[in-house]
């Protein structure tokens, strides 16, 4: 786009509604728009400052790099300016003018929807924290210079209610100056006092002076550099706030500091809840990275596996060079050790948890599980650590999970395998007909109703000598009922082997063997995997992925003392071959609709109402 002296621009339609209801629905702690500058700011210092240690070329070289605060009581008026790497025409249109965060847009429609209540502490996790400052300011002014000696300076100017402009600016320093009059309801941001006793609560840690009316305010220093000893809660807390842009303290922390083989701080904390677009595999990022207190990377991907990456935080090692590349981080040993330390650390950490802090533990589970669990078909070198972790609902639990440690603590001396079926929901499971067996034998079973372990635990094959078997396979070895066999009425011998042979034609040739079955006590018929077919539930996860597994033949399990299956028999000696065949097919389409297989339900209930003609004849 041609570049002219003055240009208006429309913001598109999702920052509109963003623009709306921050400027019209938040009235709870305006103050945090303060927070939003001064991390931006900031942001903006380490990136200029990286450029300059790693031998670049930028814009005022001799310029110190600290953010000042201008504040005038009478005037009512505000800036912030840094001497950070500035914004180009591209970054104002394309980083002022657009939502980049896809969560925002999830988050936008929940509000419409009711769904969630939006608060000012939040805006900082959707990538918009600049837009805070229209909580407090009819119209905001950006004159900025990018640190590209080449590119122009331009100054940027909104209202906020749809459109925004940007002209040519005759500044010639780099850095970014943001400058608005406040609104009356929030003059106090205008008193210098109010805004040094922010700064000391929410940015006394950022490592960059900061002035407020030519005084400087904040302690400076890192906070990971610190004694751990030295640090209060609530430096640490702010901290958190600050570098994760969460709205709520953090759930736990470690403050590490390494000496010896390597050498390395950090301070690494687990959020109390996951962000709302959290569990996007494009959303998740790693640990920042610092060089010797020197800014290098966002999220470096090299320090940590993708399974433990809901911890924010920073690491920095005097052991790396400054101008460390991703591809570098990505192959060098002294990133491995630290990475290798870390994971340890932090699963360590969720050990304690799980042995002596049960509550945080249910926090962390309920909001990381899912990505905590995957680790188990990634991280082979701690794969027995993260099984012992593993939770699970079972039938024997309400409101507990229970671990495959306590479960085979639990077993009975004769049981030789760990049962669990999978579903889409806990309710479902627990309705499944293949666990009519268990239940009468008392035989606990697992119910996983989290996708991810569909993926995960058959791939952990045994625990403690017993394998996991899902309750869901045909060749379950179960204890014939020598009561069962002698009961009154009970379908046997030709009868039965007849009658498996209408299920077996009604059926057309879709299923791998219709069988007696041992497990069913109040349903008459079940399906069940095949000696080669997938768990249905990952069957379907798998063809919802667009991934084709090919068709599972199943096997149909009909009980023999059903009343049904037993009048049916009745019917066939009557030679009513017809009705028998009606049911049978309405039998097996009706397992087949409890397994989400059923391609058509029009014919199921066509077929349903033509049944209860005949039985009510």
């Amino acid at each position: 786009m041609e570049k002219t002296s003055r240009q208006q621009f429309e913001f598109k339609a999702e920052m509109k509604q963003l623009l709306h209801l921050i400027v019209n629905s938040l009235y709870t702690n305006p103050e945090v728009f303060l927070r939003e500058l001064v991390s931006n700011a900031s942001d903006a210092l380490n990136k200029v400052r990286f450029l300059q240690v790693t031998g670049e070329k930028v814009q005022s070289p001799k310029l110190p790099l600290h953010i000042k605060i201008e504040v005038d009581e009478k005037e009512q008026t505000f800036s912030i300016e840094d001497t950070g790497i500035g914004m180009t025409f591209d970054d104002l249109t394309g980083r002022l003018g657009t939502v980049a965060s896809s969560g925002t847009m999830e988050f936008l429609q929940q509000l419409k929807d009711g769904k969630n209540r939006l608060d000012g502490n939040m805006i900082g996790q959707f990538g918009v924290g600049f837009y805070s400052a229209f909580m407090v300011a009819d119209q905001i002014t950006v004159e900025t210079r990018h640190a590209n000696a080449d590119e122009t300076a331009w100054i940027w100017v909104s209202d906020g209610k749809g459109t925004y402009e940007i002209e040519e600016s005759s500044r010639t320093e780099r850095g970014t100056r943001i400058s608005f009059r406040l609104k009356d309801d929030h003059k106090e941001f205008a008193r210098a006092e109010r805004i040094r006793q922010l700064i000391r609560k929410y940015s006394n840690f950022v490592d960059f002076s900061i002035e407020v009316n030519g005084e400087e305010v904040n302690s400076r220093g890192a906070v990971w550099h610190k004694n751990k000893k030295d640090v209060t809660d609530e430096e640490r807390n702010e901290f958190y706030k600050f570098i994760s842009n969460d709205f709520q303290e953090p759930l736990d922390h470690l403050h590490l500091a390494m000496e010896g083989r390597i050498n390395f701080k950090a301070l690494i904390f687990v959020p109390k809840k996951a962000k709302p677009d959290f569990f996007r595999v494009e959303n998740l990022k790693s640990l920042q990275l610092y060089s010797n207190r020197v800014f290098v990377q966002e999220s470096c991907e090299a320090l940590l596996p993708e399974y433990l990456r809901f911890v924010e935080g920073v690491v920095d090692s005097e052991d790396l060079p400054l101008n460390v590349s991703r591809e570098v981080t990505q192959h060098s040993p002294v990133m491995a050790r630290i990475r290798e330390v870390l994971v340890n650390k932090i699963i360590g950490m969720i050990e304690y948890w799980a042995e002596s802090e049960p509550e945080k533990f249910h926090t962390f589970y309920e909001e990381f599980g899912p990505l905590f669990k995957s680790g188990l078909n990634s991280d082979f070198a701690n794969r027995d650590r993260i099984i012992e972790l593993l939770r699970f609902q079972s039938t024997q639990t309400v409101d507990e999970l229970v671990s495959l440690k306590a479960y085979v603590e639990r077993m009975p001396e004769s049981q030789k395998a760990i049962y669990y079926l999978s579903g889409d929901s806990l309710e479902e499971l627990k309705r499944d007909p293949k666990l009519e067996y268990f239940r009468k034998k008392n035989i606990e079973v697992l119910l996983l109703a989290d996708p991810v372990d569909a993926f995960v635990v058959p791939g952990i094959g045994s625990y403690k000598e017993k394998p996991l078997k899902s309750i869901e396979k045909a060749d379950l070895d179960l204890e014939d009922d020598p009561e069962e066999e002698k009961e009154s009425g009970r379908v046997s011998g030709e009868a039965l082997d007849r009658l498996l042979a209408v299920f077996r034609e009604e059926a057309g040739g879709r299923l791998e063997d219709v069988v007696a079955s041992k497990r069913l006590v109040d349903s008459a018929v079940t399906l069940t995997i095949g000696k080669e077919g997938l768990d249905s539930h990952l069957e379907r996860m798998m063809k919802m992925m667009d991934q084709d597994t090919g068709p599972s033949r199943r096997v149909l399990e009909v009980n023999p003392s059903h009343p049904v299956i037993r009048n049916m028999s009745r019917l066939q000696n009557a030679g009513s071959d017809e009705t028998v065949r009606l049911m049978a097919r309405q039998l097996y389409d009706g397992a087949r609709l409890l397994q989400g297989e059923l391609e058509s339900p029009g014919e199921f209930v066509a077929r349903m109402t033509r049944v209860m003609e005949l039985a009510t004849k």
